[in-house]
């Protein structure tokens, strides 16, 4: 992987709008789905139908919560260069490009892929306090950082 210029403001920023769009379709999907279960007819008939759009309803209220941590965890993370892997840091390493701030998942900016994960992560743990030109193995691949950002 040949170095190159990530903003990494401009990931941040992509990270956030991801969540957001995420949260906003996800809030008219479950209104959707209101709206259609109250549309269901009240009689015994129908109640199974009810009952398995409540439950669907239940599960994406859910993930909108879940959705909702990963946004106010997002907030918590900094901007700032760093010398060293930690929160909010853009590690480039041989192998892939790591986003440490929530557990997002693989994504593309600008067409590259990057991976957001959560500080929690084996990975992250693994890469923490690290400097570019420090190597590390996780689940017997072995990776070496070039960058921190």
């Amino acid at each position: 992987m040949e170095k190159t210029v990530f903003e990494k403001s401009d990931i941040r920023n992509y990270v956030k709008t991801v969540i957001a769009e995420k949260i906003e379709k996800l809030k008219n999907f479950i209104e959707f789905t209101l709206e259609a279960s109250r549309d269901i007819k009240k009689t015994p008939k129908y109640d199974s139908i009810r009952e398995e759009m409540q439950e669907e309803i239940y599960q994406m209220q859910r993930q909108l919560g879940a959705l909702n941590d990963l946004k106010r965890n997002m907030a918590k993370v900094l901007n700032a260069a760093t010398e060293r892997v930690q929160l909010g840091s853009l590690v480039i390493t041989n192998k892939a490009r790591f986003y440490i701030s929530v557990s997002l998942g693989e994504f593309f900016f600008e067409g590259d892929r990057f991976y957001a994960i959560s500080p929690e992560s084996p990975m992250a743990r693994k890469m923490m306090g690290m400097k570019p030109g420090d190597a590390f193995t996780l689940n017997n691949i072995h990776q070496q950082i070039i960058e921190v950002l």
